[in-house]
Order: C-alpha cells, then sequence, then structure tokens
C-alpha cells in the first residue's frame, strides 16, 4: 500500500475544495452577507490541511493501483464532506456539526436529503454553496483534478473507476486526462444549457444556477420549501428533460459527438431506459388522473416525478404521499433501478438490472438443459463470468448493506414506510422518501445515531459500496499492492 500517496492526494482534493469555496464566497459578498466569513474562515482552514497533508506525505513513488484508488476516493470524500460542513456550523446556519455534516454528505453525495425544515434566514452564499455541492459531486471531484491536472497517468484509471458510478468504467481516448476532461466538457455544456433555457422561463441567474446544479448533479436541493411545485409548467419541463439527459450514460454524447450515430442509438441499456421512462409516466398518469385538472397537468406531473426519482434527483412538484398504491409503487420501484451507467444517477443502475435479469433467465434455462452453455450478452458483446459475478456480489451486498441500515435506525419512533423509505432513499441517493420523510419533509426528527448510519449509507451509495469497505479493512493497508 502506497500510503503517502492515499494521503497526498486526499490533502490536494482538500485544496481543490478550498478553491471551489471561492465561488460561494464570491455570491455571499455580491448579497453583502455576513456569512461571507464562515467561506473565508473555511476556505483558510481547509488551505491549511491541505497543504499540510501534501507536504507531510509527498510521496517518492506517485505509483497508483487499483486498491490505493479505491482508498483514495473514498478518504478524499469523507474529508471533503468534514470540511465542507464547516461553513454551515461557523455561520451558524446549521450550528448542529452532526446535521451540517448530514447536509453537506448529502449534497456531495447528490443525496438531497435534507435536516432543513424551513430555508427563512438562509443566506444566498451558503444556499449556493450546499446546490454546488451537487454540482461538484454529480460527476466527482476527482475526476475534476484529473481532467486539469498535468501529472495524470493512465494509472489514474483506477481512482476514474473507483469514482464514476456503474458497473463498467473505461476510457473514451487512451489518455485517462483526456477521457476525464471531456467528461467534464460534457457536463458544464449541459449545465450552462440548462441554465440558459432556465434563465428564458423568468429565473435569476442564482435561481437558474441552484436548479441547474441540483439537475445536473442529480441531487435535488432547491430554495424553495415546495421544492418546484411553485414554479411554472415551463420550468418544470426544461428540468423534466435535462433530467432525462444528465441520467443518461455520458458515452452516449461523446459518441454523438464523434459522429457514431449506429453506435450510440445501439445501447441496450439506453433503450430499456426510455421504455422504463414511458411505461412509467403512463401507469403514473393514469393513476393520478383524477387528482389533477386535465390530461396536461396530469401528464406532466407524472413525467416529472418520475424523472425525478429515477433520476434519483428528488425534486418535487407534488406530494406524492398523496398518490394513489399503485402510483407509490411504481416510484418505490424507480427509487431501486436508477439511471444508466456512466450518468450523474445513482441507484442500482439499469445495466444492472438488465444484466440481473438476463444471468437468471440464463440460469433458469440451464435447470431445464443442464449441457446447454448460455451466453449473457449487453449491446451483443458477451459479458465475461466475472463481469457476470461481480454484478451479482454487488447486488448481495446492495440488498444487505439496506437491511443492515434498515435494522441500526429501526429504533426511530417514526413509521415503518418512512424508515424503510429513507434507507432506500439515501443509499440510492435520492433524497425524499414516503411518510414522514416524504417531498414536503425532512430527516430533522431522526436522532444524532441514524443521522450518522444514513450519512454512510449515502456515501456507500454514491460511491457504489466497495470504495468505502475498503477503508475500513486494516488489512488492505498492510498488503502489497498489485497492478
Amino acid at each position: 500500500m502506497n500510503r503517502r500517496m492515499v494521503f497526498y492526494v486526499a490533502g490536494q482534493m482538500v485544496l481543490v475544495e478550498a478553491v471551489l469555496m471561492l465561488l460561494p464566497l464570491i455570491v455571499s459578498a455580491i448579497y453583502m452577507e455576513t456569512c461571507a466569513f464562515a467561506f473565508i474562515a473555511s476556505i483558510l482552514i481547509a488551505l491549511v490541511l491541505g497543504e499540510a497533508m501534501v507536504l507531510i506525505f509527498k510521496p517518492s513513488n506517485k505509483v497508483i493501483y487499483s486498491k490505493e484508488g479505491f482508498i483514495i476516493t473514498a478518504l478524499s470524500w469523507v474529508l471533503l464532506s468534514l470540511v465542507g460542513c464547516l461553513p454551515f456550523v461557523i455561520s451558524r446556519e446549521i450550528p448542529n456539526f452532526v446535521d451540517a455534516f448530514f447536509e453537506t454528505v448529502s449534497g456531495f453525495t447528490t443525496t438531497g436529503a435534507s435536516i432543513l425544515t424551513s430555508y427563512d434566514g438562509m443566506s444566498h452564499g451558503i444556499m449556493f454553496w450546499r446546490s454546488f455541492t451537487h454540482w461538484v459531486g454529480g460527476m466527482g471531484v476527482l475526476v475534476l483534478v484529473m481532467a486539469v491536472s498535468p501529472t495524470s497517468t493512465d494509472r489514474s484509471m483506477h481512482i476514474l473507476r473507483a469514482e464514476m458510478p456503474g458497473p463498467i468504467v473505461g476510457k473514451l481516448v487512451p489518455r485517462v486526462r483526456q477521457t476525464a476532461k471531456i467528461l467534464y466538457l460534457i457536463y458544464v455544456g449541459l449545465t450552462v444549457l440548462e441554465i440558459g433555457f432556465l434563465s428564458l422561463g423568468g429565473l435569476s441567474l442564482y435561481e437558474s444556477c441552484i436548479y441547474a446544479f441540483g439537475s445536473a448533479g442529480t441531487g435535488g436541493f432547491g430554495i424553495m420549501s415546495d421544492s418546484l411545485a411553485s414554479y411554472s409548467p415551463y420550468i418544470q419541463w426544461v428540468i423534466t428533460i435535462f433530467l432525462v439527459l444528465f441520467a443518461t450514460n455520458f458515452n452516449v454524447y461523446f459518441l454523438l459527438l464523434m459522429r457514431k450515430f449506429k453506435a450510440a442509438f445501439k445501447s441496450e441499456e439506453l433503450w430499456t431506459y426510455f421504455g422504463i421512462i414511458i411505461v412509467a409516466i403512463t401507469v403514473v398518469s393514469i393513476s393520478i388522473y383524477p387528482l389533477y385538472d386535465g390530461l396536461g397537468e396530469t401528464i406532466r406531473t407524472a413525467a416529472f416525478q418520475v424523472m425525478s426519482i429515477l433520476s434519483t434527483t428528488g425534486f418535487a412538484t407534488a406530494d406524492f404521499n398523496l398518490w394513489s398504491p399503485v402510483a407509490k409503487a411504481v416510484l418505490l420501484v424507480l427509487m431501486l433501478i436508477g439511471g444508466c451507467a456512466g450518468s450523474t444517477a445513482g441507484g442500482l443502475k439499469i445495466s444492472r438490472v438488465v444484466t440481473l435479469f438476463k444471468s437468471v433467465k440464463r440460469e433458469l434455462y440451464r435447470m431445464i438443459h443442464p449441457h446447454s452453455v448460455g451466453a449473457v450478452k449487453l449491446d451483443g458483446k458477451t459479458l465475461d463470468d466475472g463481469t457476470i459475478k461481480g454484478i451479482g456480489t454487488y447486488f448481495s451486498l446492495y440488498v444487505f448493506i439496506m437491511i443492515a441500515a434498515f435494522l441500526a435506525i429501526s429504533f426511530e419512533p417514526l413509521s415503518f414506510e418512512a424508515k424503510a423509505s429513507s434507507v432506500i432513499a439515501c443509499f440510492n441517493n435520492i433524497g425524499p422518501g414516503f411518510a414522514e420523510v416524504g417531498p414536503m419533509g425532512s430527516y430533522a426528527d431522526y436522532s444524532a445515531f441514524s443521522k450518522i448510519v444514513l450519512s454512510i449509507t449515502m456515501l456507500l451509495g454514491r460511491l457504489e459500496i466497495y470504495p468505502l469497505l475498503f477503508i475500513l479493512m486494516p488489512s488492505l493497508w498492510k498488503r502489497k499492492s498489485n497492478a
């Protein structure tokens, strides 16, 4: 284990976070808010901590293997969350450290679960930082560093694989730095485009940035207590469309830019994704039609909520606690599925779901025909047994962690529906659940212990389990690394 390299890179991440805090500091200065002091203090703390780590742990050997990649990713995300919550605490806008940590983890992991019950008295700077963490966490701050750092090497691919959501992460181009740069250029381009469309709908630049950050990172933090219910149909449709785009595998956009249209639309995951969207919107629309005035409003409301949940964003235009059991059941299934691999969405991922169904189908066929040799294919390519086994193992851990987290918070005096949906919503990085933690509720009533459990659950979901598990395994810190 190259421990010095692990802490060195983690220190660099803290320094990057200090730079990122300059943006909300500028917002605070524009609005002449006292929270500017909180950002100045937080930036100084981050600079001192990050620089100390870089100087103390500067390595002579900068080689990164898969083990280091996982541990660097997990340690960096924990440090980013601990430092990122300082502005909330220092400004006293979220004075309780556990609450501030929960809110920050929820931001960086693009979950959108909140302990805030009211936004009255919250400053523009703090609310901007709260939503900006979504944008930073959506694509990943480590990917950002690889995109701009001239020292990134092909070994950095281990970090890219550890941080990017999805079962398979590969290079778009031969060099890792170029891959990271392409991903971020697409990400920035779509974000700027959404800011433009939201501004055309009458939102201020500040509001447009807030909701574009939430959409891009598929996070869900907003500035209104009713989320997006009070905004115009135009704004709701714009955000719905961009939720579809950000929950799509970014490889598709790269292929479209390269004019490889046949390859872009050959994706089995993509067509399954669109099929799920159409079926879910149809079923929910039929189910909630009696609650709304006309077909147009019904479809708009259904489409927005379906995409908000499937993309694991968590915005709301309606209190779906009041919807029929059928509509709520559809939303629950969408919570578990999530968006496409290689997108900013959370959840199990559609490619994993497709592979799991195909592998189950193969095993059932083998039970009837023991001597058959069936292959599981995705996009016309045969998946090796290692990939299938890995997805099966991930699914087993996925279920086990949700059960363990539910048992850990089961003592809370909330309804069964609230506790179960809290775990599902946090682990799949969605945010709102049902009952007390529904779209018009919050996580404020949970104890400090449960908030920590749910914070860990959010990190496990965003980093897709393994990086955070590896950091807790002492044996990995001792063994010699293998490529």
